[in-house]
């Protein structure tokens, strides 16, 4: 008679062994279901309500389909906002990442290094709107004749040069904002800078300076390339700041004199307009701007946890 040895491995599962198996099968899912959940109201969900919102017209009675995207690239005060942002994009990436490896380059050679760096970091610890209040004060303008007691024409009144309207002459209010921002930020650029600095091996700089290259052509030749991961990861975080940059401008001008940006211009169509649809259809325009940029990061992160 022909018998049939079952093993631990072979045997006929049991009903209760199966329940077993599918609840451990369950459990991760119940531990990550509130994070979801969390994700789907807070996150999901307002998404794919604006988007919707961006359809429809301005009190949201009546679809209007593309009509508020349309009147954004084609609105001269609408297309104002988005070369504001442009600028404040191309200018303040461009100063805060510059300034911030410069003054990591030059602090990392002095004895005081660690006052220097602190000196420099202290404006990060000032929200933008008290820093705002700060430098309106610095921007402060009175007619020429009178006491100036704004401190930059205060000083600019001492060699001769009339008092000028930082805040309200179009042509230099936008840099006069972007300015504010540079000070606040440059500080942050220089402490990641710096500490990507440290790890640049002596022996190439030194190797470099033997061989007779000059100090420039080092920085540009070999410190900037071997800390170029670091340089873009700083440059993407001021990128997204400034897409979204609001409190500056809403504090100093208001988005008058054209200093408009798209933030504030979605918080004004939104709450002193009532107009839902455009301000709905300038906050998915800030999604869809800032977007790329994170597939971006994400992509160069995989691409160094492969290399390791």
């Amino acid at each position: 008679m022909a018998t049939t040895l079952y093993t631990r491995a072979n045997r006929p599962k049991s009903s209760g062994e199966r329940w077993a198996r599918r609840g451990g099968a369950l459990v991760p899912w119940l531990w990550i279901a509130p994070a979801i959940l969390f994700v789907a109201i807070f996150l999901l969900y307002p998404v794919i309500n604006t988007i919707w919102l961006s359809l429809l017209n301005f009190d949201s009675s009546a679809f209007a389909g593309l009509t508020n995207y349309r009147r954004i690239f084609t609105d001269p005060r609408m297309l104002l906002v988005l070369r504001n942002n442009l600028l404040w994009l191309v200018v303040g990436t461009v100063a805060t990442v510059f300034l911030g490896l410069v003054i990591a380059v030059l602090v990392d050679r002095v004895r005081i290094e660690s006052i220097a760096k602190s000196a420099i970091f202290i404006p990060m610890a000032i929200s933008f709107v008290g820093a705002g209040v700060i430098w309106r004060f610095v921007y402060q303008y009175a007619p020429p004749g009178q006491a100036q007691t704004g401190l930059l024409n205060a000083f600019v009144t001492n060699f001769g040069v009339q008092p000028q309207a930082w805040l309200i002459n179009p042509t230099i209010n936008n840099f006069a904002l972007i300015t504010v921002y540079v000070w606040m930020w440059t500080g942050f650029c220089m402490v990641i800078l710096s500490a990507a600095l440290k790890g640049v091996p002596a022996e190439i700089l030194e190797a470099a300076r033997v061989d007779g290259a000059s100090e420039v052509r080092i920085f540009f030749r070999i410190i900037v390339p071997m800390i170029a991961p670091t340089i873009a990861v700083v440059a993407t975080t001021m990128i997204i700041n400034l897409l979204k940059i609001f409190d500056i401008v809403y504090v100093m001008t208001g988005g008058n004199f054209r200093t408009n940006v798209v933030a504030v211009e979605y918080y004004q169509q939104q709450f002193n307009f009532g107009n839902f649809g455009l301000s709905s259809a300038l906050a998915v325009l800030l999604l869809i701007a800032i977007i790329p940029i994170m597939l971006y990061n994400i992509r160069r992160f995989r691409q160094q946890e492969a290399q390791r």
